[in-house]
C-alpha cells in the first residue's frame, strides 16, 4: 500500500457505492468504509477495505471523505449533527459528495463545512451500476479548481470523464440535466419497442440497426437487453429516477426554463413508481407504455 495516497473514508456502500470504493482499493488507496449493512461494509473488507463501526469512526483519519447516498435528506443525516461527518472529520479534510442531491444542498452544505475547515466538492456521476463496475463512469463536479485539482487523480480511479462545471451545485445541476436527458431518452425507446413488437418486427434486428444510425445512444447500447427481455433489475431504480425528476422540474422552475417533455415523462416515471415499480430498473418505462398500450404487464 502506498503511504502517500490520501487516506479515503466511504459513506454509503449501496449498488454504486461498493463497486466504486473497491475501485479505490484496487487503485491503491487505503479505504475505510461505513454504511447501514453490515453485509456491505463486509463486502468491502473482503476487497481489502477497512470496515468502520459508525461515521465518526470511519472519517475521524480520513484526508478525503467520499459520500455516496441515495438523496438530500440522507446526504443531511451524514453530513450534520454530532455524528456526524463535519463534527468528526479533520481541519483541512476535502468532502467529495458523490450523491445526486438538490443543487442547493450543495451549496449549503459546501457553506457549513467551510466554517469548520472542511472542502467541499459535488461529484455526481452518470454511467449507472455497469460504468461504477468498469470505472468508466462521467462525473460532473462543483466547487473550486484547487479542490477539483486534489481529487481528480481519486476520481480518475472512479471515472473516465471528469470536468468542473463551475462553483459548488453545479456538478448537482448538470447531472440534474442528465437525467432529464436519460429520461426522455430511455422513454422515446420504450416507445420505439412497443411500436415494433405491435407491429411485427424483429425487435433484436431493429434494434441493432438503430443503434448504429442516429437514433443510437448510450441509452440504447446499455438498455437494449433489459428491452429484449424484460429484465428490469435494477441498475439505477425508478424510485430514484423519480427523485431526480423532481429535482430538475424544481431547478428548472426556480430559473425560467420550460421543460414540456421533461415535465411529461416525470408524470410517467410517477405513475409508474405509484403502480408499484419503483424498485424496477428505470428501463421498466417500457412497462408504462405498454399498459398504455393494451398490454396487461
Amino acid at each position: 500500500m502506498s503511504n502517500d495516497l490520501p487516506k479515503v473514508a466511504w459513506i454509503g456502500l449501496g449498488i454504486m457505492g461498493s463497486p466504486m470504493s473497491e475501485n479505490l482499493v484496487k487503485a491503491g488507496y487505503d479505504v475505510t468504509g461505513y454504511t447501514l449493512e453490515q453485509a456491505k461494509i463486509d463486502r468491502l473488507v473482503a476487497a481489502g477495505g477497512t470496515g468502520a463501526a459508525s461515521i465518526a469512526d470511519a472519517v475521524k483519519d480520513a484526508d478525503v471523505v467520499v459520500t455516496m447516498v441515495p438523496a438530500s435528506p440522507q446526504v443531511e443525516a451524514i453530513a450534520y449533527g454530532p455524528d456526524g461527518i463535519l463534527e468528526n472529520a479533520r481541519r483541512g479534510a476535502l468532502l467529495v459528495d458523490m450523491s445526486s442531491i438538490t443543487p442547493q444542498t450543495s451549496v449549503d452544505l459546501a457553506e457549513k463545512a467551510a466554517s469548520r475547515g472542511i472542502r467541499v466538492l459535488d461529484a455526481p456521476v452518470s454511467g449507472g451500476e455497469a460504468g461504477a463496475i468498469e470505472a468508466v463512469l462521467s462525473i460532473m463536479v462543483g466547487g473550486e479548481q484547487a479542490d477539483f485539482d486534489a481529487a481528480k487523480p481519486l476520481l480518475e480511479a472512479l471515472g473516465r470523464t471528469i470536468v468542473l462545471c463551475g462553483p459548488h451545485g453545479s456538478g448537482q445541476t448538470v447531472k440534474a440535466a442528465n437525467q432529464l436527458i436519460v429520461a426522455v431518452n430511455i422513454q422515446a425507446c420504450a416507445e420505439a419497442v412497443v411500436f415494433l413488437e405491435k407491429s411485427g418486427v424483429d425487435l433484436a434486428a431493429a434494434l441493432e440497426v438503430l443503434g448504429g444510425g442516429l437514433a443510437g445512444s448510450t441509452v440504447l447500447t446499455r438498455k437494449k437487453d433489459n428491452f429484449l427481455k424484460r429484465d428490469f433489475a435494477p441498475g439505477f431504480r425508478i424510485d430514484l429516477h423519480h427523485k431526480d425528476m423532481g429535482i430538475v422540474t424544481d431547478a428548472a422552475r426556480n430559473v425560467g426554463a420550460a421543460l414540456p417533455v421533461g415535465g411529461v415523462v416525470a408524470q410517467l416515471v410517477a405513475s409508474l413508481r405509484a403502480q408499484g415499480d419503483g424498485g424496477l430498473d428505470h428501463s421498466a418505462l417500457l412497462r408504462s407504455v405498454e399498459r398504455l398500450s393494451g398490454s396487461q404487464v
